[in-house]
């Protein structure tokens, strides 16, 4: 997003008619169409207002689909972050990254077959592995973490047998965890799995539960030998009863993504994880000192993922207004500080009510972290935060989904979330979109045939132009110049932009 610092007001230049150009997801030479236009500059209002009128940023240039004649239809989608819980699948990928900074361990899997990579036409990260479910209620590190405890209790009453028995459990979730990271569906691996009560449950076995109360039993006799005075304070603290046996619901509870995210690391972790938000201006001295290592970063990734030229960076001001976050609004790099080396840098805008995730660029030689997945549940948690301080801000925007490209489809599993009625500009959930989207590509979403544009052009007379150093309606502008050939522009541009931007931007005219 460019400085807004000239005027405090948005400065742009539509673009008449709409760009034909290659679609990135399904190769049409020229199926992909939109309407675009250069920001000069642009607030943080504005651009909230446009992208939840389905337009979206690449750097200075601001674009929307024609959404009823692209071949590939892009609904803008936001995540509830408030509500948000991980997936099993999720859960992997956090565990992963873990699992590397604690003990070095990498586990590799099939990289090359993670099902996408970010476009810059869609300008969000995404390595996230494709599944058919979103399920908040089964917590993937405890099932495993309690199989291999049960094991353990067999292993001393079995001996030998028990030992082959847990060497195959464990080939085997490696082997999930790796198929997981990769985008595999888990149904081909042969999943060792809980028996469901009435089928073949064999009762002689201790269920996966009670192998996780006896881990907490063994970690409150632990803390009392320490403390002769029986005193679980880090347990009272946390509001859980003295008795060894904790109640069952509270067993039940999921692990917050933050407890997931910052989950402490030993003292001789192998790695350091480092993330720090920047604002994108090369008056912070701190974004200047670190730009030629992130763009040096920025062409490695280019080169090896999209074989593409950089793009020039644009030098944006952070808008901070006493009610908003302590960082401000604008443009910022989250960068991924991996033993004193950036890693990856994730893109965002912060807008009164949401981040944005722009795009994310990374070190190819770290895809085994599945760090577009990685980046965007920090992004979530990030948001979360924020949501403390400033509490309009309460949404995360994924960018487009394109229910028609199969490897588009992820977003969809970061659950709850809502995708944008591309004819009321209302926000509907996903659940209720799926069904009209199996049926065609392009769907409108508000069911109420009756509803409209409420935020439509209803007076273009009372768009701003700005032509000459000077700001006037179009309503004077146009008996000034007595052009009608202008007319049909300046009307498509305030039906696409909608009547509260229209009057708040002003439209360049030379």
């Amino acid at each position: 997003m460019a400085s807004w610092a000239a005027l405090s007001s948005s400065i742009v230049e539509y673009f008449q008619g709409e760009d034909f150009y290659r679609c990135g997801y399904c190769k049409n030479e020229s199926g992909s169409r939109s309407n675009g236009m250069w920001a000069h500059t642009m607030t943080v209002q504005d651009y909230q207002d446009l992208i939840d009128r389905g337009w979206r940023r690449s750097g200075k240039y601001v674009y929307k689909p024609v959404m009823n004649q692209t071949c590939c239809p892009q609904y803008t989608i936001r995540c509830r972050p408030l509500q948000f819980q991980p997936s099993k699948s999720h859960k992997k990928v956090l565990k992963k990254m873990l699992k590397f900074l604690a003990k070095g361990e990498i586990s590799r899997g099939n990289c090359e077959d993670e099902p996408m990579e970010p476009t810059m036409e869609d300008a969000v990260a995404g390595d996230v592995a494709l599944i058919n479910k979103l399920d908040i209620q089964c917590d993937l590190k405890t099932l495993s973490d309690d199989l291999k405890e049960s094991l353990k209790s067999e292993e001393r009453k079995k001996g030998k047998s028990s030992k082959k028995a847990e060497s195959n459990e464990l080939i085997q979730s490696q082997n999930i965890e790796a198929k997981l990271g990769s985008g595999e569906p888990s149904h081909s691996l042969g999943v060792l799995t809980v028996p469901k009560p009435g089928k073949g449950a064999d009762l002689s076995k201790p269920p996966c539960r009670k192998a996780k109360e006896i881990r907490k039993e063994r970690k409150r006799l632990k803390l009392m030998q320490q403390n002769p005075a029986g005193e679980l304070q880090g347990f009272q603290s946390q509001g859980e009863p003295r008795s060894l046996f904790p109640p069952k619901a509270r067993s039940n509870q999921p692990k917050s993504l933050e407890d997931l995210i910052f989950e402490s690391l030993p003292e001789n972790a192998s790695h350091k994880l480092e993330v720090r938000l920047v604002p994108v201006s090369f008056e912070d001295p701190e974004f200047k000192s670190s730009f030629s290592q992130s763009f040096s970063l920025y062409v490695k990734y280019q080169m090896a993922i999209h074989q593409d030229p950089p793009d020039e960076c644009g030098k944006t001001e952070a808008e901070n207004p006493p009610n908003g976050p302590d960082c401000g609004y604008g443009s910022f790099h989250q960068q991924y500080w991996l033993d004193g080396k950036i890693i990856a840098v994730g893109v965002i805008d912060i807008l009164p009510y949401c981040v944005s995730s722009v795009y994310l660029y990374y070190d190819p030689d770290y895809s085994f972290l599945s760090l577009g997945v990685y980046s965007a549940l920090r992004e979530i948690a990030f948001t979360r935060q924020l949501h403390e301080k400033t509490s309009q801000l309460s949404y995360y925007y994924m960018g487009f989904y394109i229910h028609s490209c199969p490897k588009m489809k992820y977003k969809g599993h970061y659950r709850p979330s809502d995708l944008l009625c591309p004819e009321t500009y209302v926000w509907v959930p996903i659940e209720q979109c799926l069904p009209s989207l199996e049926n065609s590509k392009y769907c409108r979403f508000n069911q109420d045939p009756e509803a409209v544009d409420e935020g439509r052009s209803k007076e273009p007379d009372r768009l701003q132009v700005f032509h000459k150093k000077a700001i006037l309606p179009y309503g004077v502008y146009k008996k000034q110049r007595r052009d009608p050939s202008e007319e049909a522009s300046v009307l498509q541009y305030a039906s696409l932009v909608g009547q509260a931007c229209a009057e708040r931007m002003l439209l360049f005219r030379s």
